[in-house]
C-alpha cells in the first residue's frame, strides 16, 4: 500500500463473478484476516483494520478475529457504523487514496465507491492486485472438466433456454447481454463443472447476442461430450480470457445489458464508448429460479435420497454406546459417509455445520480441529447440512437430542417448531413480500420474546449454489416474493450464548393451491420428538406434525434396509399423541 500511494485498501468477499463460495486463489479475506465466513468486507489502513460481516457470523468472527488487531464492526448493529459510513468519517478527517481490486469487486460496488470518494474529494485506484505481492505460496486455478447434466434433470435443453434468453433480450432492446453469475453460465447451458468447493460450477462467461452467442471457458475444461452438446445449442466456444477483449468490441450504437451485481468493475469499464448500459440483473436469474416441473421432480428425488442418509445418521446417534466419545468433525464425518452411499451423491452442497451445546449459538460455526467439541450425552446438537446429487441440491438442519434435555431448551424448541410450522402451512397472494412472511413467521418465537438474527428463508439452486438469489424471506428482503416454482428453505432459530442454538430447516417449493400460493415440504427426515411438548402446540400444529410425519415414513420406509433406522424412524415419526 505504502509502495502505490494507497492508505486504505478495501477487499470484499468474492471472485470475478461474485460468488458467494469460491476457489481457494480467491481467499483473499481469510489469507488476510484468518475470518472463514463468507461474507466479509475488509478495510486496511496503515495502522489499524476493520471487518464487517452480517449476524450469522458474529460469533465466529469474534473467535477467529481474537488476537489479530482486526476490529469486527457487527452490521446492522446500533452504532456500528456501515462501510460508507465509516469512509464518510475518513473523508471528514483527511484526505487519502483508496485502493481496490477491480477484478474481485462488483461493478455496483466499484462505481459507488468511486462517485462516492469523488464526490468526497477523495482518489480511487482499482487497478492493484496487493494481494498476490504478498501471498506468495497462494495456490493456482485448475480447472476441473464439465459435464453436462441429462435432460431427465433439467426439463429444457440448452438450445431451449437460449431462445427463451433471446427473446428476453428482445423485450428490452438489448442487443448483447453478458452473463457473469457461474450459476447462471451453468444453467443456461445445462454444464456443471467443479472449480469451487460445493458448488459445481466452472469458470466462465456467456456473451449472448441473436447471431453468434458465445460461451468463455478455461482450456481444458470441455470434453468432447460437453463441447459437442454446447456448440449443437449454437455457441461459439472461446477461451476464458478473452472475455474482455470480446467485451471490448461490443460497438458502439448498440445496447448492453449486463448485472452490477454480478460483473466485475473492471470488466464493466471495459466497454468502448458509445455501447448503450442496462444495468440490472439478468433475465436468467428468475429463469433459474422459478423451477420447471421436471427440475422440480428431480430436486424431490434428491430429497428422498438425502432424507434416507440424514435419518441414518441420526439413528446412528441416537444408537451409539454413549461410553465411546464422538466429536463434532466425527459426527460430521459419518453424515458425509451417509450422504456419499447414496446414488449420485457427489459433494456437499456447503461444509457442514455439526455444532453441539454452545457452540451451536455460533449461527455458522464450522468445526476445527481447534474447535472440535466433545458430544455429550445430554443437550442439544446442531447439524445443518446438505449434498450435491446428480437430481439435486439439499439443504437440512436438525437440532439432534443426545440425551436429557432442560425443560428451557425443550420450551425452546417447540417455539422455533411453531415459527417453521408457521412458514409451512401459510397461504398467501402472489406477490406478498418475502418481508411479510418472514414476520408472520416470526410471530410465535416473537411473543415469547425470543428472535434470530438471520432471516427466515432463501433460495436453492437446482445442482447448483445452495443460497440462490433472488427469492430470500428476511426483514431486508426488499421487494422480492416468492413465485411458484421456487425451492426455498424454512429455517427459524434461536441462539442463546455460551448454552445452545436451535434451528429447523426444511427446503420447500412454491406451490399454486387455486385462489393462494403456499408453500410444499420436500424435506422427509423427522423433527426431535424428545424436545416437543406437545401442550404448547395447538390441535391444528399437532396435525401438521403428524400428517408431515407420515410422509416421511412413507417415502423413506420403502428405502431403508437398516433395522436400526427403520426402528428409528417409526418412533420418531409415529403420531404425537400415539
Amino acid at each position: 500500500m505504502a509502495a502505490e500511494g494507497i492508505d486504505v485498501f478495501f477487499i470484499q468477499s468474492g471472485d470475478p463473478h461474485n460468488s458467494e463460495f469460491v476457489n481457494d486463489y480467491y481467499n483473499s479475506v481469510r489469507f488476510i484476516s484468518g475470518f472463514t465466513g463468507e461474507n466479509a468486507t475488509l478495510l486496511v489502513l496503515e495502522e489499524e483494520a476493520y471487518l464487517w460481516t452480517d449476524g450469522r457470523f458474529f460469533l465466529q468472527a469474534q473467535t477467529e478475529l481474537d488476537g489479530t488487531g482486526i476490529t469486527l464492526m457487527k452490521m446492522g448493529m446500533e452504532g456500528v457504523p456501515s462501510v460508507e459510513e465509516y469512509l464518510q468519517t475518513l473523508c471528514d478527517e483527511y484526505d487519502f487514496t483508496l485502493g481496490f481490486d477491480g477484478n474481485v469487486t462488483t461493478a455496483e460496488m466499484g462505481m459507488a465507491l468511486d462517485d462516492f470518494l469523488e464526490d468526497n474529494g477523495e482518489t480511487t485506484v482499482y487497478e492493484y492486485d496487493l494481494i498476490s505481492r504478498i501471498w506468495h505460496d497462494r495456490p493456482a486455478i485448475e480447472p476441473g472438466p464439465i459435464f453436462e447434466l441429462p435432460f431427465e434433470a433439467t426439463g429444457m435443453s440448452a438450445q431451449e433456454k437460449l431462445y427463451e434468453l433471446q427473446f428476453a433480450m428482445e423485450s428490452m432492446d438489448a442487443d448483447y447481454l453478458l452473463v457473469s453469475d457461474l450459476m447462471e453460465v451453468a444453467w443456461l447451458t445445462n454444464l456443471r463443472g467443479s472449480d469451487i468447493d460445493y458448488t459445481p460450477v466452472f469458470f466462465g462467461y456467456a456473451l449472448i447476442n441473436s447471431f453468434q452467442p458465445k460461451i468463455f471457458v478455461m482450456e481444458g475444461a470441455l470434453g468432447d461430450d460437453a463441447l459437442e452438446s454446447i456448440e449443437a445449442a449454437g455457441y461459439t466456444v472461446c477461451k476464458y480470457g478473452e472475455i474482455e477483449d470480446a467485451v471490448a468490441s461490443i460497438p458502439p450504437g448498440t445496447t448492453l445489458w449486463y448485472s452490477p451485481y454480478s460483473t466485475n468493475y473492471s470488466l464493466s469499464l471495459s466497454l468502448a464508448d458509445g455501447v448503450g448500459i442496462i444495468e440490472e440483473t439478468t433475465p436468467v436469474e428468475m429463469m433459474k429460479a422459478c423451477k420447471n416441473d421436471v427440475e422440480i421432480a428431480s430436486t424431490i428425488e434428491a430429497h428422498k435420497k438425502d432424507g434416507v442418509a440424514v435419518t441414518s445418521f441420526i439413528a446412528w446417534l441416537k444408537n451409539r454406546n454413549i461410553e465411546e466419545t464422538l466429536t463434532e468433525l466425527e459426527a460430521s464425518s459419518y453424515l458425509k459417509d451417509c450422504r456419499f452411499r447414496e446414488t449420485g451423491c457427489f459433494d456437499l452442497s456447503f461444509e457442514t455445520i455439526a455444532a453441539y451445546g454452545p457452540n451451536g449459538a455460533i449461527i455458522h460455526y464450522m468445526p476445527t480441529e481447534a474447535s472440535n467439541a466433545t458430544i455429550e450425552p445430554h443437550g442439544f446438537l446442531l447439524v445443518d447440512s446438505g449434498g450435491q446429487y446428480i437430481d439435486g441440491t439439499t439443504d437440512i438442519t436438525r437440532t439432534i437430542a443426545m440425551g436429557p434435555l432442560s425443560d428451557k431448551e425443550k420450551q425452546y424448541y417447540t417455539l422455533v417448531l411453531k415459527s417453521h410450522i408457521a412458514m409451512a402451512t401459510l397461504r398467501f397472494d402472489g406477490g406478498t413480500l418475502g418481508k411479510v412472511i418472514d414476520a408472520h413467521a416470526r410471530k410465535p418465537m416473537q411473543d415469547a420474546g425470543l428472535d434470530f438474527n438471520h432471516g427466515l428463508g432463501h433460495g436453492v439452486g437446482h445442482i447448483l449454489g445452495v443460497h440462490e438469489n433472488p427469492n430470500v424471506l428476511g426483514r431486508k428482503s426488499g421487494e422480492q416474493y416468492p413465485r411458484v416454482g421456487m425451492i426455498m428453505s424454512d429455517e427459524p432459530g434461536v441462539y442463546i450464548e455460551n448454552e445452545f442454538g436451535i434451528r429447523i430447516e426444511n427446503e420447500v417449493v412454491v406451490r399454486d393451491y387455486g385462489i393462494k400460493l403456499g408453500f410444499e415440504p420436500i424435506t422427509y427426515v423427522p423433527y426431535e420428538r424428545e424436545a416437543i411438548i406437545i401442550d404448547m402446540l395447538t390441535e391444528e400444529e399437532i396435525q401438521w406434525i403428524d400428517s408431515y410425519h407420515a410422509k416421511v415414513r412413507e417415502t423413506l420406509l420403502p428405502r431403508l434396509t437398516d433395522q436400526c433406522t427403520i426402528d428409528y424412524l417409526n418412533e420418531a415419526a409415529a403420531p404425537l399423541r400415539g
